[in-house]
């Protein structure tokens, strides 16, 4: 799998795929490098995004993989990058976050992190908040 920053070039293949991001702010993450475009013999198979918390704390909004390239280590091979990529940057901690009903927060536990709060959004599951020290 190859692992590259995002350009304006990729703006269309996310725009029609990430509904979890405002369309007028995705370029935006664009430009400051927030997002990972994640590949395979030439074809895009998913993306990861990231912002900050608290406009310090490295956090993975999103990491998504076409259905095919799931359970195959493709996910565990994108949070590593990021990870030594925020690592490389000074940060000595990194967040994300999962639903309950989610299997990703088993997925985030097997890499090392672990839970550190949680938050009860209106009509929704539990979102639980996962903290890594690097």
């Amino acid at each position: 799998m190859q692992i590259r920053t995002a350009t304006e070039a990729d703006y269309d293949y996310l725009a029609s795929r990430d509904h979890h991001v405002l369309n007028s702010l995705l370029l935006s993450k664009i430009n400051r490098q927030e997002i990972y475009i994640l590949s395979k013999d030439g074809l895009n198979i998913g993306w990861l995004r990231f912002g900050y918390f608290w406009d310090q704390i490295p956090f993975m909004n999103l990491l998504w993989l076409g259905e095919p390239y799931r359970r195959a280590g493709f996910g565990r091979q994108a949070v590593l990058h990021w990870e030594q990529a925020m690592q490389a940057m000074g940060h000595k901690q990194v967040m994300t976050s999962s639903m309950a009903n989610e299997e990703a927060q088993h997925f985030y536990r097997k890499l090392g992190y672990r839970d550190s709060g949680c938050l009860l959004p209106d009509n929704e599951p539990l979102e639980i908040f996962f903290t890594k020290v690097l």
